[in-house]
């Protein structure tokens, strides 16, 4: 298997992932637990949760033939603390899943940046074209930003019921990300990189 890092961002034999088809992966197993949370509670929820993103990364392997590094992570993350959740019958551990995910997801991406590697590319760059400074930029925000709600989500979980915490999970987290997201529009038009008319150029 390729390594992940072994190509370069922009690389054009990068092969393009659904975008409908990926969202439906990834919101898919929250919707399940948001659900199995509200008539069941949290416990069958978080097995729930957990049967659920197993499918979805079996789903998104086959039809995809590849595993996005992201899901990936988290669906580890959910195995490891669900299990925990469910053996000590605490649930703490599911509680503190998105502060390790997204402080993972945060360092790596900081780390990253100072070894001089901007890793957002290596995920993202299916979707943008940016050149090397627009894609350091916009891995220095999205680092922070994973840091940021990671403090969230211990501020959320620390100081309401599990039942606020999960609805927040769901209808929380998303608003703010598609607002964080938005917010790098402009810089991302503004390091795009212009596709060149070669073939046009070629065929005049």
């Amino acid at each position: 298997m390729t390594n992940l890092l072994e190509r370069e961002p922009n690389d054009p034999k990068r092969a393009d992932v659904n975008p409908l088809l990926k969202m439906a992966l990834e919101l898919g197993p929250l919707a399940v637990f948001f659900f199995a949370n509200s008539r069941y509670g949290i416990f069958t929820a978080t097995s729930t949760f957990m049967v659920a993103i197993t499918i979805s990364l079996i789903a998104s392997w086959v039809l995809t033939r590849k595993l996005a590094i992201m899901p990936m992570v988290t669906g580890v993350v959910v195995l490891v603390f669900g299990s925990l959740t469910l053996y000590l019958h605490d649930d703490i551990f599911i509680k503190m899943k998105p502060t390790i995910v997204n402080c993972l997801f945060g360092g790596i991406l900081l780390g990253g940046l100072y070894f001089g590697r901007s890793l957002l590319g290596y995920v993202f760059d299916s979707v943008f074209k940016l050149t090397d400074e627009g894609w350091q930029k916009l891995t220095l925000r999205w680092g922070l930003f994973f840091f940021v709600l990671a403090a969230i989500n211990e501020v959320v979980w620390r100081n309401f019921d599990t039942d606020f915490w999960v609805s927040f999970k769901v209808f929380g987290f998303m608003p703010i990300t598609i607002a964080f997201t938005l917010l790098q529009m402009p810089l991302i038009s503004k390091y795009t990189i212009e596709d060149e008319p070669e073939e046009s150029a070629e065929e005049s």
